[in-house]
């Protein structure tokens, strides 16, 4: 078959954003702990976090994050091929939440979706996105959409931890023909055992840290995908007669995993000492390495923790990190760390605040990092077609309400957010389980637990998006609704079964 045939511009079409209703504020805590002031505001760089009551699980995260995602697009539930779920948030270690989602479908009739869930630490949202990429581009796709969601709850014991926890979900939309397009064949890959953070106990929905080891696991795992990345493109640069070098520069926005906003800012600035330490004549008389040159012979793994070159190189990258990366921490900085859903938090957070104009062309430049530990850098191409009503402008006018969504949300205090933790510890494994959070405080449209009863079955019902509706609603059908995207089975021919290409399968295989 002509490889003109197979799927082109395969990426995301179109994204969904949930978090909780409430916050608490970050300078708020730091006085309800009694550290300093500043310390998780501007030594973390935190403004607010976000948090579930008992009334919000995984599931319900993944549930809402979802049909939202289709009531907003418009799009039937027979049109989804493929749903994966990358998790670390476990409340059974035997049924998936993929299985639960399950019941959105059941009206449409469609029970033919592949996928299940996928797991290692804030890595599983980016192995599950692969998984469908690799679905839609192979043999397997019949010409319908994958759908992946990226959903957790980071809750902390008491101590310092707890202020870089959060909650959300995130639901991506996958298929041919997208504004947000995956460069082929370039990803960088790096996975190695580390003990940086785990959670070894079964009943407890709080980790194992060990803090500095987890920032040394991060910051190398950058350093050695940042180099797979940078070989490949040269690869490819050189196949196609290109004499060029690589360097952040070719990245018009680069978002990163955000445990909490400082770390990306120092990540950035660790990306252009790698540009710094690989260019063979750096000028450190002009330019960004302007100064630099008492730095030239360091070696990368002995600087994770020395703070003159993290304090250089963060001077150096000021402007870089202002122009390619701050505006993706708006939901980082407002709600916390979501772990899996993290980088596509980060991701929503430059396409909410940038026009398509802005945005068409660029190459968008994610890191997803997972502990354990599990990480790649790889690349979106945002589409030329910045048009009214194009993919790329429903994409933007789809999250241009993040901000306004973030700001309605309700504070709450820290000893309210404490005791709110503490009834999660105390609850969240229990059987015949009435939750006793305010159902009212959800906002509308929000799924949320109703019991768990005596065989740890857990039950749900939707808040209405509508007040005026009976508050048990359950299941409201979306699946009447008309479709505002094609099924990319309109505009792309299926793939014969028996068919095989050599450049399909290395995309898929690359990476797993």
């Amino acid at each position: 078959i002509c490889l003109a045939t197979w799927p082109q511009d395969v990426g995301i079409i179109a994204m969904e954003i949930y978090f909780p209703s409430q916050y608490v504020d970050q300078a708020e805590l730091e006085q309800f702990d009694g550290v300093s002031a500043g310390k998780y505001t501007v030594g973390l760089g935190q403004a607010r976090m976000g948090f579930c009551s008992d009334r919000e699980d995984i599931n319900s995260l993944c549930l809402t994050v979802v049909q939202k995602l289709m009531e907003r697009n418009c799009l039937s539930y027979d049109s989804v091929g493929r749903l994966e779920v990358g998790t670390e948030t476990i409340i059974d270690k035997s049924k998936s939440v993929k299985t639960v989602i399950m019941q959105l479908f059941e009206d449409s009739g469609n029970t033919d979706v592949e996928g299940i869930d996928t797991t290692n630490a804030c890595y599983g949202g980016t192995a599950a996105l692969f998984n469908a990429v690799n679905w839609v581009e192979s043999s397997s796709w019949d010409g319908r959409y994958a759908l992946v969601v990226a959903g957790d709850i980071a809750v902390y014991a008491t101590g310092s931890a707890r202020p870089t926890g959060g909650a959300g979900a995130v639901a991506m939309l996958i298929g041919p023909n997208a504004p947000l397009a995956f460069d082929r064949g370039l990803r960088g890959t790096h996975m190695q055992h580390a003990y940086d953070f785990y959670k070894p106990d079964m009943v407890s929905e709080y980790p194992m840290v060990d803090g500095k080891l987890s920032i040394e696991c991060y910051l190398s795992a950058l350093d050695r995908c940042y180099a797979v990345y940078r070989n490949k493109i040269h690869a490819q640069w050189q196949r196609e007669g290109l004499e060029k070098r690589f360097s952040l520069e070719d990245f018009g926005y680069i978002v990163f995993h955000s445990p909490y906003c400082k770390l990306v800012q120092k990540s950035l600035a660790r990306l252009m000492l790698n540009d710094f330490l690989n260019h063979p004549n750096p000028n450190t008389e002009t330019g960004c390495f302007s100064g630099l040159d008492a730095f030239r012979e360091v070696k990368p793994e002995e600087t994770y923790f020395d703070r003159d070159v993290e304090k250089a190189f963060m001077k150096a990258s000021t402007d870089l990190f202002e122009k390619k990366t701050k505006s993706s921490l708006l939901v980082s900085n407002q709600n916390g760390n979501m772990y899996t859903p993290s980088v596509y938090g980060c991701l929503a957070s430059v396409i909410a605040q940038c026009t398509p104009q802005q945005l068409a062309g660029q190459r968008i430049g994610v890191f997803s990092y997972g502990s354990g530990f599990a990480a790649t850098l790889y690349s979106l191409r945002v589409t030329q077609d910045h048009t009214p009503d194009s993919g790329l402008d429903k994409l933007v006018s789809s999250l241009s309400d993040l901000k306004v969504r973030l700001d309605s949300r309700r504070k709450v205090s820290p000893a309210n957010f404490t005791e709110n933790l503490k009834l999660r510890e105390e609850t969240h494994h229990l059987a015949s389980y009435i939750p006793q959070g305010s159902v009212e405080d959800l906002f509308p449209g929000t799924w949320y637990l109703t019991r768990v009863d005596d065989k740890y079955r857990r039950e749900y019902a939707r808040r209405p998006m509508d007040d005026d509706l009976p508050l048990e609603a359950g299941l409201i059908n979306a699946t009447a609704a008309t479709e505002h995207i094609p099924s990319p089975a309109k505009k792309m021919p299926r793939i014969p079964s028996t068919t095989t290409s050599p450049e399909a399968d290395s995309i898929s295989n690359g990476g797993h």
